[in-house]
């Protein structure tokens, strides 16, 4: 893996930005100068993002980023890849960098307890823990911890309600829950324990630098991990060590496909799956379908084709 010559960086970091568009020119700037590309996402909240570059690249946009308000502790997690993963550099300004609804939440101090990796397989062997996986669907379909609950969300904004209602099932059996919950790389963990702890519980646990971590640190002989991870770029998943996956992407809806899927009836490359066919008009289909022939032509001719920018998720 270190051979391979594209640095990822997958990071977060929350702080008071007190005005996260004087940010923005400066950081695009910085990442477009030193050929990084990715995405980060800039709220009065924090920073989030995953980019990928050169060693000297990513260790620039790094240095930069540790230069803001608030950041110098910031952290990330690392990988690497044969290709580079993104199309093009985007600082986006979003009212919160990861999207839960609940604007009042405290992520700096009211967090849940941190776990690191090596001591996440005692935890979640207690059975007196309740295993919370906070991705969403389609994510938790490829891989989780075993024993975890899939919560079965199509995005985090669902969570809090279907936490409040679950918590009532928890507390039937005549005890107080102690939860742990693993998200990707830590993010939405920091906002899902510190609702949970406004909700009253006070025993919350969270994976220290969440799955990517684990499967980084953890050897696979003792891992609890089930399957692969999906990942926001264009491995699409990672397994353990972080070796890239054997899942591809559905160009249409962004979800993962495994390799039997790529058999099924509806699955048509860059226009259609099994999973978003039945979501998709006619009309909607022709144009991936012409999307798709023109990324196969820049691709005859050597170049890059990143369709229309409305369309770049």
């Amino acid at each position: 893996m270190s051979e391979l010559p594209i640095r990822i960086a997958a990071l977060y970091h929350f702080t008071r930005f007190d005005d996260p568009a004087a940010l923005k020119p400066g950081l695009l700037a910085c990442a477009e100068e030193n050929g990084v590309r990715g995405t980060l996402l800039l709220a009065s909240e924090g920073i989030n993002g995953t980019i990928a570059g050169s060693d000297v690249g990513i260790e620039a946009v790094l240095e930069y980023i540790r230069a803001l308000p608030g950041c110098a502790g910031l952290d990330w997690k690392e990988s690497r890849a044969a290709e580079m993963p993104f199309h093009r550099t985007k600082v986006r300004l979003k009212r919160e960098i990861v999207t839960m609804g609940q604007p009042d939440l405290d992520p700096v101090d009211g967090v849940g307890t941190y776990v690191d990796p090596q001591d996440w397989n005692a935890l979640i062997s207690d059975p007196d823990t309740i295993l919370i996986d906070t991705r969403n669907d389609y994510e938790v379909a490829i891989g989780t911890f075993e024993g975890a609950i899939d919560p079965e969300t199509k995005s985090f904004r669902e969570f809090p309600e279907w936490f409040r209602a679950r918590r009532e099932e928890f507390e039937a059996e005549g005890r107080k829950p102690k939860i742990a919950m693993f998200c990707t790389g830590g993010i939405r963990c920091e906002k899902s324990t510190a609702f949970v702890k406004s909700e009253g519980l006070d025993e919350v646990y969270h994976l220290k630098g969440g799955i990517l971590k684990y499967l980084e640190e953890v050897p696979q002989e003792e891992s609890r991990w089930e399957g692969e991870c999906f990942v926001f770029d264009e491995r699409v998943s990672v397994k353990h060590g972080l070796d890239v996956g054997t899942h591809s992407l559905c160009r249409a809806c962004r979800r993962p496909l495994a390799e039997e899927d790529l058999s099924h009836e509806h699955f048509e490359e860059g226009v259609s799956c099994h999973q978003c066919h039945g979501e998709r008009t006619e009309e909607q289909r022709a144009r991936y379908r012409e999307r798709h022939r023109q990324a196969k032509l820049a691709e005859a001719r050597g170049e890059e084709h990143i369709g229309r920018k409305e369309e770049d998720g």
